[in-house]
């Protein structure tokens, strides 16, 4: 490996994983488009798989949604939205103050709607309202109801290091040869 290839093996941010499993969305769509004209069930446990296999890679689950009817024939928005990041289902609690997350979105995004929410049975969350869409962040993942713009991404690489704290250990740089 080169130095490009061990910094971007180390790079967890949401840009980078999204990047990754776009390319590989799009690797399989001919296969997406076989499949969808037979089941679209079928089709979306391939998607399913996919976001899988990529996830692994990061040791996060990654779930490609399609949140409204048909939206799983818009080829284009694969892996560009609707996104949830599954971290540790063991985690209630953030590492960091909610308010801190909250300010941090407010701060990126001027006038958003920042509220906690999941607020039970010692359990917390956060939600950011956009005008087209929301994200919930939870403990133990992030899920991102909206499309991806620069703002999103910036944010959502905040939240993966600051709130999921993702980082690659050293012992699994793959041996250079």
């Amino acid at each position: 490996m080169n130095i490009s290839e061990i910094l971007h093996f180390f790079d967890m941010s949401f840009a980078v994983i999204t990047k990754d499993l776009q390319k590989e969305l799009k690797s399989n769509l001919p296969q997406f488009r076989f499949l969808l004209k037979k089941s679209e069930a079928t089709a979306y446990s391939k998607i399913t798989e996919v976001g899988f296999e990529v996830g692994r890679k990061y040791n996060i689950k990654l779930i490609v949604n399609f949140p409204h009817r048909g939206k799983i024939n818009d080829f284009d928005s694969y892996g560009t939205q609707d996104l949830s990041i599954i971290v540790d289902q063991t985690k209630t609690n953030f590492p960091i103050q909610r308010s801190i997350i909250k300010a941090k979105a407010k701060e990126m995004f001027g006038d958003v709607k920042a509220e906690d929410a999941y607020m039970y049975e010692g359990k917390e969350g956060v939600k950011i309202f956009f005008e087209k869409g929301r994200i919930d962040i939870l403990p133990h993942s992030l899920h991102i109801w909206c499309k991806f713009s620069e703002k999103v991404t910036e944010y959502c690489n905040w939240l993966l290091e600051n709130v999921y704290q993702l980082k690659k250990d050293v012992s699994s740089v793959p041996n250079s040869k």
